[in-house]
């Protein structure tokens, strides 16, 4: 997850949601258009305009956050007047740190990017304000969220029972299962072979696609599964894995009757390490799938003459393949669902977090711009502003959809995107382009009109959404640790200290199992395990439980 952008431009112009989306749940005041966000006393019913001076990371292809059209609407209606300390997003992380540290800071944050810590830290410090009685007083829609996602406010909540930071909520469904694996269906229909089901069927498809020539070019150039490193669920072994033990790649975690515990020492992670060595050692892995960055597979992928890829990690397929008019070799791949290990395990890693927090009210408010900040963030949860943010207003790149227009689901739509919302500029001033904070729920996400071909650069999403919800949806361990989580100040710091050192430990060491370089041996994998001990494993986990068993308790 993490990614901001929908994923909207694969090449020149692909629309995809990848980082994270959200929505209603579709009726009455919450559709575009209405006058959701409105409520007795609201910032715009009269008066003179509030001034709110706001830091906000501005995307790249936003020609004027001043002028921008969604900038100019969200003022009129609120009754409020920006003034924006405006942050190239690629220079905001450290522009923050900058401002935090010279108490330089503004009133209201739209893009804080506050971690779980930060929010401890600078609420105990009275400089982020606590939001829930302005949230109780004026937060209809965020009230709405809380009611309609069981797990929000607990997870935004830190220990002292205050909510310092609200997130951007996009609820990407296929980007909560973006661990995938993509497969070469015209090579399985050629070598007449069924999709693979367990690790032992796609074994032996792995060894057609190495020895039976599936691009027919009479070479042995196939390289049977790909993947890259230090990319959006790249890499092979993360995949596999889930074979044998719940591996997400993030953490490591699996949990057993409530209890924290580490994948990656137990027998089953020296099982799947068995496999994978396997498949390595007989050359079905490609030999740079664990040291090849992103663009260099993608070079692998869209290299001209015959294709060689069989299958590939990755979050979407347009990680390896250019998704442009008229490249068509993505189109051959389909998802392979999770892989039947050995012991009937078969999971999907599922990544659906909220974030860190983006919307704060800071102790240089005063009383009257803290009450119009809040309805400004309650407004940006609604329906109307997560569809105006992306999109524009209403009529030039979207309208309501028309009668017998179907949804992804095959249900009539809500809404139809045009045209011309395919041909937009490098740059534009007509929408906010996810910027700041918006609540856009699966029910937003899925109730605008499918493309006819799922396979266009128009239809990518709906594509992503079809095979997520076929091969992935639920199929994640039935309990599984929250990606984000508070803890007290001094624990979260020890705990990230310990979580870098043991995460570089697991991937050193399973790049090294895989490829040969360490062996599987018993007094190998004994040694391994036990240097998990000079990295103070049980304190780690210790301080994970804790802060577990007090999130569950909010819930």
């Amino acid at each position: 997850m993490k990614m901001k952008r929908s994923m909207k431009w694969l090449g020149l112009i692909l629309a995809v949601a990848l980082v994270v989306t959200g929505c209603s749940n579709g009726g009455g005041k919450n559709d575009a258009g209405s006058n959701a966000g409105e409520n007795d006393g609201d910032a715009g019913s009269s008066g003179k305009a509030v001034t709110l001076d706001t830091y906000i990371s501005v995307s790249p292809r936003i020609e004027d956050i001043n002028t921008n059209d969604v900038t100019k609407a969200v003022e009129s209606k609120l009754n409020i007047k920006f003034k924006f300390d405006a942050t190239p997003s690629a220079n905001a992380a450290d522009k923050k740190k900058l401002i935090m540290a010279s108490g330089d800071y503004p009133s209201v944050f739209l893009s804080g990017d506050f971690t779980q810590a930060e929010q401890i830290s600078y609420g105990k410090q009275g400089i982020l304000q606590p939001l829930n009685d302005l949230i109780d007083k004026y937060g209809n829609e965020i009230k709405r969220a809380f009611a309609e996602d069981k797990d929000l406010q607990a997870a935004i909540t830190a220990p002292d029972g205050n909510i310092y930071a609200l997130p951007h909520i996009n609820d990407c469904f296929h980007c909560w299962y973006s661990q995938k694996l993509w497969i070469d269906k015209t090579w399985l229909d050629k070598l007449d072979l069924k999709m693979p089901t367990t690790t032992d069927e796609y074994y032996e498809v792995l060894k057609a696609f190495k020895t039976k020539d599936p691009n027919g070019n009479g070479k042995a150039d196939e390289i049977p599964l790909s993947g890259a490193f230090n990319t959006w669920h790249g890499i092979p072994s993360d995949f596999l894995m889930n074979s044998f033990i719940y591996d997400n790649n993030e953490d490591f975690f699996f949990m057993k009757d409530g209890k924290v515990q580490l994948a990656a020492n137990q027998p089953e992670w020296r099982d799947g390490l068995t496999y994978i060595n396997k498949l390595f050692g007989e050359g079905l892995i490609d030999k740079e799938a664990f040291t090849q960055n992103n663009d260099q597979m993608a070079q692998v992928g869209n290299r001209e003459g015959d294709n060689v890829s069989g299958s590939v990690t990755a979050g979407h397929i347009g990680m390896y393949f250019s998704l442009a008019e008229g490249q068509n070799r993505h189109k051959e791949y389909v998802t392979v669902a999770p892989l039947t290990g050995p012991g009937g395990v078969a999971y999907a890693g599922y990544y659906k977090a909220y974030g860190n927090g983006q919307f704060a009210i800071t102790n240089k408010a005063t009383e009257e711009q803290a009450i119009a900040a809040i309805k400004m963030a309650d407004y940006m949860y609604s329906e109307e502003f997560a569809i105006m943010n992306e999109y524009g207003l209403e009529g030039k790149y979207w309208t309501k959809a028309q009668p017998g227009e179907k949804d992804v689901h095959g249900n009539q739509s809500k809404y139809t995107l045009k045209p011309e919302y395919w041909n937009l500029s490098t740059t534009f001033n007509d929408n906010w382009d996810q910027m700041g904070i918006t609540r856009r729920t699966r029910a937003i996400r899925e109730s605008w009109t499918a493309p006819a071909d799922m396979f266009s650069q128009q239809g990518y999403e709906f594509r992503l959404f079809t095979e997520t919800a076929k091969n992935y949806e639920n199929k994640q361990p039935e309990e599984t640790f929250p990606l984000t989580i508070f803890m007290d100040e001094s624990e979260a710091n020890e705990a990230i200290m310990l979580r870098t050192q043991i995460n570089e430990y697991v991937r050193s060491n399973m790049a090294q199992f895989v490829t040969g370089s360490k062996k599987l041996t018993d007094s190998e994998w004994d040694s391994y395990v036990k240097g998990f001990d000079g990295l103070n494993l049980n304190k780690y986990l210790e301080i994970y439980q804790k802060a577990y068993d007090k999130q569950k308790a909010k819930a």
